[in-house]
């Protein structure tokens, strides 16, 4: 159907175009109302109500289709994984035949007590069982209620109760005469024809019987052999409650208005030794905000702090939680007894356990490969989880162990019987001992890495250090692991601080590849005690209780505590307890396994035995000391260390003079030829370098370049970024 045009809407008289097109109105506008008109942002601002934009297209796919969601979909595992492990397996059957053992010793013990004093308490449940039989006869539960009835004067119901009463009476009667007559006869037929075994055996059993019930209900004959621990089941009404509690407003506001405030995306169940819940919060609502009040949550759930654990799930949203509620704290519950503990040795390329999780599973570490950092506020553990790192590796006869304690309380001292360099205390020749160490170190990764470089492609064909070359002796890539307690001494020492960190930080960038791992423990986790060339690098993290965010994140991770990750929610209580970044998973709440000094020493001797049959002591093991030796200096770095980068040239003789200044006993007496001749061989050559003179006057001396001091550093130490 044709529509005729309206002349009467057509805005200033115009009248539109005979043929019925549209017409542009905004060239038939004042300027001033073209100004306001439907484009301009005013029209946009004051549009009538109903003038809607369309965003969702009517028609198009309102969900993933199935192929999609089939392959999307995350598969719980068909077999759960305490089943799959035969470990779990067989340490739940270990507990089983130990509590059923239990059981049954303690109560056997105490048999004859228990018969005893039933005995005495028989006169007492044969009154109590006649008593009770002539109540059930005579109906006496029913006077209350006939009694009642009279009392009311309610005809009609007492006569109804007296005929039940009557009824029940004539049978029960009947009943209590023939139980009474066949029990008489059993027991005449007994006594007369019954062995006489037989005869003590009824006997017992019926005195035994009228003792249970002659039994006071405040004085039971028979206690329990354990305490159960009764740790309530979580449901989903209690999560509900301690979400509630937090005080988050979108959670609150959901649950006033009838909802849940928590969308259970799985049923609520069974997980280790505690309950999982796992679920979406609402919009807007991230785990870190649970994380944040989990002391609120634990009162809402009543239970104690430390049973209480929320985290993130991974690769999922920021507000998936998964809620995990312990039936034991676990800085308390009783832990399995470490498997490394009596027997066994350990292949350092290959993971060990050395903690459990909050449901008692062992978690395993691989110490080679990688570095590693330890973080933690004083008396939580540190040093503990270093020394259990160490006592791992010695039980890998192999292993060639430096051992490092720079607190200097002895806490490492077990290691010393068998560690190639040991050293306690922070004097000045504790730090030089342990700088010549890492130099010989240094010196080793560049010897390494020759070899590797050299070997056949079929033999090394990933281009680093594995179990078996590792055991081929001829090449001496034995694994290396280095560990340092209170490490930001090194670090922050004034004359070999640089030092120390720019060695550190080369072992930990290539040293994993060539079998040499460093291990750093340190109770200030800053910028300064761990410089973060060594903490961006080190790829296994260790975070025990810290007291902020930027602590969490030096050890942790850039932005590990806004993924949730945060030591900080950690008690005081929580000795042991870490947060562990490592062996390509997400971060995983662990208990260290405690290690005592005492137990230390035996793991020790146990493993002395194994290096020495097969022949690994070496160093401070032996008892060889460290030969004196002469200063050691690097020329190139001291050089380097004196010119600074606004410099790209300087004069032989003001280089030589700033030298004297940083090594007197070893720059102190040399010349600017001794200058040239000792940078010579690395390719440094002299230049003409035009300056100024102390009175002003300009000069044209012979110098060196910056930028050839660091290439030739670059070159010499494999170092793209020394340059």
């Amino acid at each position: 159907m044709k529509h005729e045009p309206n002349e009467e809407h057509v805005p200033g008289g115009e009248s539109p175009p005979p043929d019925g097109s549209l017409t542009d109105l905004t060239k038939h506008r004042p300027d001033a109302e073209r100004a306001s008109g439907p484009d301009s942002p005013k029209a946009a601002a004051d549009a009538a109500p109903d003038e809607v934009i369309v965003v969702d297209r009517p028609g198009g796919p309102t969900s993933p289709g199935l192929l999609d969601r089939a392959l999307g979909a995350k598969r719980r595992p068909v077999i759960p994984a305490w089943a799959r492990s035969r470990q779990e397996a067989a340490a739940a059957g270990k507990g089983l035949a130990a509590y059923a053992w239990h059981v049954a010793a303690y109560h056997a013990v105490r048999t004859p007590w228990y018969c005893l004093r039933l005995t005495l308490q028989a006169p007492c449940g044969a009154a109590r069982f006649v008593g009770g039989a002539v109540r059930w006869v005579t109906d006496a539960e029913g006077e209350p209620f006939r009694r009642a009835a009279a009392d009311r004067a309610n005809t009609d119901d007492y006569l109804k109760l007296s005929r039940q009463r009557d009824r029940r009476a004539r049978w029960r009667t009947v009943v209590a005469v023939v139980a009474s007559v066949v029990g008489i006869t059993t027991a005449l037929v007994l006594y007369v024809l019954a062995p006489e075994w037989l005869l003590v055996l009824c006997g017992s059993a019926v005195a035994l019987a009228l003792g249970r019930l002659g039994q006071a209900p405040d004085a039971p004959v028979v206690h329990r052999a354990v305490e159960v621990p009764k740790a309530t089941k979580l449901t989903s009404d209690i999560v509900l409650r301690a979400l509630g509690a937090l005080g988050i407003p979108a959670i609150n506001q959901a649950q006033a208005k009838g909802g849940p405030g928590f969308e259970f995306t799985a049923p609520i169940t069974r997980d280790g030794p505690g309950w999982l819940a796992e679920g979406n919060l609402p919009y807007g609502v991230t785990v870190t905000d649970v994380i944040d009040r989990r002391d609120k949550l634990a009162s809402g759930l009543r239970r104690p702090l430390g049973t209480v654990w929320p985290e993130a799930v991974p690769d999922e949203h920021t507000g998936r939680l998964r809620l995990w509620v312990g039936d034991h704290d676990m800085a308390k519950a009783k832990k399995p007894a470490w498997p490394l503990l009596k027997t066994g040795s350990v292949d350092l390329f290959k993971p060990a356990p050395y903690g459990t999780d909050q449901r008692g599973r062992w978690v395993q570490v691989t110490l080679m490969y990688i570095s590693g950092v330890i973080g933690a506020i004083p008396r939580m553990g540190k040093t503990f989880l270093l020394r259990l790192l160490l006592l791992m590796a010695s039980l890998d006869p192999r292993a060639e162990l430096h051992v490092f304690d720079l607190k200097g309380t002895g806490d490492l001292g077990p290691l010393e019987r068998v560690a190639h360099s040991y050293r306690a205390g922070d004097d000045d020749e504790d730090i030089l001992y342990a700088l010549r160490r890492l130099r010989a170190l240094r010196d080793e990764l560049r010897r390494r890495a020759k070899v590797i470089r050299n070997l056949p492609r079929d033999i090394c064909p990933e281009s680093k250090v594995t179990s078996d070359l590792a055991n081929r002796k001829s090449l001496g890539l034995h694994p290396i692991v280095a560990g340092a307690d209170e490490c930001q001494v090194w670090f922050e020492h004034p004359e070999h601080g640089k030092e120390l960190e720019e060695i550190c930080t080369d072992l930990v960038k290539r040293g994993p590849a060539l079998g040499i791992t460093i291990l750093l423990a340190t109770q200030r986790p800053d910028a300064k005690s761990l410089p973060t060339g060594i903490s961006a690098n080190a790829s296994n993290r260790w975070c025990l209780k810290v007291m902020g965010q930027l602590e969490n994140d030096m050890v942790l991770g850039t932005s590990a505590y806004k993924r949730g990750v945060r030591a900080t929610m950690f008690a005081w209580a929580d000795k042991g307890i870490h947060y562990f970044v490592g062996e390509g998973a997400d971060a995983r709440i662990v208990a260290a396994t405690y290690v005592d000094a005492p137990t230390a020493d035996l793991i020790v001797r146990r493993t002395y035995k194994l290096r020495e049959a097969a022949g690994t002591l070496s160093g401070h093991a032996l008892g060889e000391q460290p030969e004196p030796e002469e200063p050691s200096f690097d020329v190139l770095r001291d050089v380097a260390a004196v010119v600074p980068a606004a410099e790209s040239k300087v004069w032989n003789e003001t280089v030589l003079a700033r030298l004297a200044e940083l090594r007197p006993s070893v720059y102190g007496e040399w010349t600017t030829d001794q200058l040239t001749a000792a940078l010579r061989p690395h390719g440094i050559r002299t230049v003409q370098v035009w300056g100024t003179t102390e009175d002003g006057k300009g000069a044209n001396r012979r110098g060196i370049r910056r930028a050839d001091i660091l290439t030739a550093v670059a070159e010499r130490d494999g170092e793209a970024d020394a340059a």
